[in-house]
């Protein structure tokens, strides 16, 4: 199983990014997924939900309305639109198969709000 995280970097508040996570090594199809973040001195928490066929999605309430889950399953590739970013949302950024079981294996990416 290989999950590779990126997109993430530096941005002022309100502004957007766009994490992408192709996989590799496994079926990814048939599996739900989601996006997890760990904030600088604090532990992981789970961020957002889609089911295996897309349709299905969900968010913590302190992202809601701002950020997107969606997925490619052509490309393998599993995405997050971040928008109206504030400081609060920096965060290293993984993606997990689901269930998500409180523990990460890639690297993540690191996202950075600030001005």
């Amino acid at each position: 199983v290989q999950l590779v995280e990126s997109g993430g970097g530096l941005v002022q508040p309100g502004g957007p990014l766009r994490l992408s996570c192709p996989a590799s090594g496994f079926t990814f199809i048939p599996y739900a997924m989601n996006w997890v973040r760990q904030p600088p001195g604090k532990g992981l928490g789970w961020v957002s939900f889609i089911n295996s066929e897309g349709v299905e999605t969900s968010y913590v309430g302190s992202v809601k309305g701002r950020f997107t889950i969606s997925r490619d399953n052509a490309k393998n590739t599993l995405y997050l639109q971040l928008n109206s970013l504030n400081t609060e949302d920096t965060a290293m950024y993984y993606c997990v198969k689901d269930p998500f079981n409180g523990a990460v294996s890639s690297a993540g990416t690191q996202v950075t709000v600030s001005s």
